[in-house]
Order: C-alpha cells, then structure tokens, then sequence
C-alpha cells in the first residue's frame, strides 16, 4: 500500500463515462463537451485543484455490436456512441495543467507500435514526462471490423501485443545520453553514433528506422494494463507500472492485490505493479439523498443499453442466452477478467446476466460509494487500507457537476485525514505515481 492515496479520473470521450444514459441526466453537460475544448479544460484545472495524478481515457473504437448482432442499440442510447479520439483533448488538457497526468488508451491491434510511439511520446516530450499509456490488446470485434482485420483469440492477441511492445522499447530506448549535441558551430545537431537504427523482422511486425522522438524527462510513457487472466496476468506483470482492475467486492480487490504480488515474485519483478481499482461515487447531502440519486441512475437505463455495453466488452451475445442463468457459464476470448469480477459479485460466483446486466449499466462493475462526502471519504480509506491498493481511478456520475462535487467535498476530507496529497511531490507523472 502507498503511504497516500493515489487518485485518477476515469473517462471517456464519448456522451456518457461508464454509466449509460448519463447523457440524459439534467446535471450532465458532457454532449456540449464533445464540442467544445472548454469542457476539458475545465475538467483538467478541476482535477489539478483536486491534486490527482492523471485523468485516464477509456476508449471503444470501432463501435460495440454483439448485441443481436447489431450496431442499433449502442447507437440508439448513445451506449459511447459517438466514441471520438480521447487524443484529440489529451494535448488540451496537458496545456492547461502543470502538474496532472493524462493516460490514453491505446489498442496494440489497431495501429503500427511505430504510430502509436510518435504519437505518445511527442505529447510526453512536451508536457515534460507527464503521459501514460493503458495498453490494451484489442478485444473489441468492432474495432477489428472497422480496421478489416482479423481477431485473434484471447491468448494468440497477448502473444502479438509482445512482439508490438518489443519494437515501443527499442524505440524508446534508442536515443542515448549525449546523444543531442545541439552545437550551432559545426552544425551538428545530434551524435550517430548514440541513436540507434532499430531493425526489428518479428512473425507480425517489421520495423526499420530511428526513433522518432526524444525521449521525455521521464523517459518513456507511464504504462498501465489491465490484464487480470492467465495470460493477460503474465503481459501486465512483464509491461505495467500500473494494473488496473475492476473488483465489485472488497475482498475480490484484496485477493487480487495478494495474487498480483505473489504472481509479480514468482516471476522475479523486483517490485509489484501498483494496482488502482476503479470505483464511482454517488454523493449526496444526506445518506437518504445518495441513495435515491443512485436509484434514479439505475431506473434510467433501459436493459437493451446495459446489455449492448456489456455485450461487447465481454465479447458474448447476452441477446442468445438465459439472463436468468449464472454468468460464469460462458466464456469469452475479450476480457476474461472482468467476466469473472462480475460472475462474482454476489460473492459466490454466481451473479446471472440479469444481475451483472444492471451493475454494468450503472458503472460497467465499478463498486459504487454511496452517501455523504464523509460517508464516501470513510469508505474510500477503507478500501485502500484493507485492499492494500495504490489509489483508485474514479469515473463520476455525470460531467462536470460530480467531479467538482467529489473535488470539492471529498477531497479536502481525505486531504485532512493525511492520506491524499495537499500538493505535487513531482514534475512527471511517474514521480508523482510514485509519492
């Protein structure tokens, strides 16, 4: 456990976060956001105030259309339809902020490692060492639909996300010390000989060049992963500075920080990936008034919307079977994990497709804290502490108005109980993740 809690903000550039309808929610002014710059930047000075890491990007590109098959539902409810390029407001965000982090989701089987190092790293190079990268494999069929690529089954894709992570390093690592010169008498402005020529022939990629970026003052992007599998465990262990998990239970997010340690030992990491969980807030005057917020978020989603989200993060049609049976009947090549965390948030392993249907809706199996900012605070250092977690990534109700309630309410309450920093120890993200 860090000796401070860790905080993260959890979006998406999308109408909703991660609970469908929140679009339609009289508070909620995120689709005038997807319009305009102002809203990031002023999601970006709230979260700054608030002293968090970093606001993490979520993405879904390529559309979700498990669900009977069809686009119709995801677009219908606005189910992260339209989903644009959390890119395009990262640069914005990190112009307006000095200290806050920003994390982009970027898929390995969307894009060229090449691609995607330029385009991390210049944004890490000018906002001083302040970039993550949440590397996922691609488990979106919709994604390779879009691309008119082929999808490789769950383990097959990790082995291909090694193989793109190997050219990222080489890349990275391919401007030496003193290799800038910058010397206007002669002319030369970097050294040959300390930048080396990556020539990579692998059974998917190849890769022939010099590294297009200077590295940043915190060297390469901050990775995260959210591997929670067999084999998406062992790629988090081998790439993540930091794994991030959905657990809906308090001692499912205990366990796993306990097996990602001893999985991080067995594999002889000198140090454990730090683990942030993700949770959402539901916060209100009074207990009673938290509670009937969070029934109101609930009653809004129509089930079809739940069920077109979850159907296509979970790779499974829950048009074509028994809601009424238990989740961990089925199988996917997505995200195992998460299938897993939602068939056991009854704590027995066996939550129907009905039940998960109505938690993924609200906050795809974040747990909710629900009740009043000391309420939520108390709650919050109880996870941590009992978890042995690192912080949490949080992903409010609606934009902006709950994030500034959390900022505003919350966070001096957590600041006062000494576990949540009062100013920036760092200059890069990494550092800051670090304190």
């Amino acid at each position: 456990m860090s000796k401070r809690m860790h905080l993260i903000g959890f979006y998406m550039h999308s109408p909703i976060n991660h609970t469908s309808l929140s679009w339609a929610d009289p508070e909620d002014d995120r689709l005038e956001g997807l319009a305009s710059f102002e809203h990031w930047k002023k999601l970006a000075r709230t979260l700054e105030r608030g002293r968090f890491d970093a606001a993490f990007f979520a993405d879904t590109p390529g559309g979700m259309e498990r669900y009977k098959d069809s686009f119709d539902d995801y677009v219908r409810y606005g189910v992260t339809w339209p989903c644009h390029d959390p890119m395009a407001v990262v640069g914005v965000m990190l112009a307006e902020t000095k200290h806050l982090g920003l994390a982009v989701t970027m898929s390995t089987s969307g894009g060229h490692p090449y691609s995607t190092v330029r385009r991390l790293s210049t944004l890490d190079y000018l906002s001083g060492g302040r970039v993550g990268w949440n590397i996922v494999s691609g488990h979106l069929r919709g994604e390779h639909r879009a691309l008119g690529i082929a999808q490789l089954e769950h383990d097959l894709r990790y082995d291909h996300a090694d193989e793109y992570m190997e050219i990222c390093y080489a890349l990275w690592n391919g401007v030496k010390p003193g290799a800038i010169l910058a010397d206007a008498e002669s002319g030369h402005f970097a050294d040959p000989s300390k930048v080396s020529v990556i020539d990579f022939s692998g059974e998917h990629f190849q890769c022939q060049t010099v590294p297009p970026v200077l590295p940043s003052a915190q060297g390469r992007p901050v990775l995260f992963q959210a591997g929670s599998s067999g084999r998406g465990q062992k790629f988090a262990l081998k790439h993540g500075d930091i794994v991030f998990a959905i657990q809906s239970r308090e001692r499912e997010m205990q366990q796993f920080v306990e097996k990602l340690n001893a999985a991080s030992h067995a594999e002889g990491r000198a140090e454990a990936p730090k683990v942030t969980f993700g949770i959402q807030c539901v916060l209100g005057g009074t207990e009673a008034e938290a509670k009937r917020r969070q029934v109101e978020m609930s009653e809004r989603i129509p089930l079809d919307a739940a069920l077109s989200r979850m159907s296509g993060t979970m790779g499974i049609d829950f048009s074509k079977i028994d809601l009424d049976t238990p989740l961990a009947n089925n199988t996917t090549d997505a995200s195992r994990g998460m299938l897993m965390a939602l068939a056991n948030m009854t704590g027995d392993g066996k939550a129907t497709a009905r039940d998960a249907a109505r938690v993924f809706g609200a906050s795809v199996g974040m747990p909710q804290l629900v009740g009043t900012p000391e309420q939520v605070a108390d709650q919050m250092e109880h996870l941590w502490r009992v978890s042995g977690c690192h912080g949490f990534n949080i992903t409010p109700t609606t934009n902006l108005k709950s994030i500034e309630h959390f900022v505003d309410e919350v966070v001096p309450l957590l600041q006062a109980k000494g576990i949540h920093r009062t100013d920036y120890e760092g200059e890069t993200l990494r550092d800051n993740l670090a304190n």
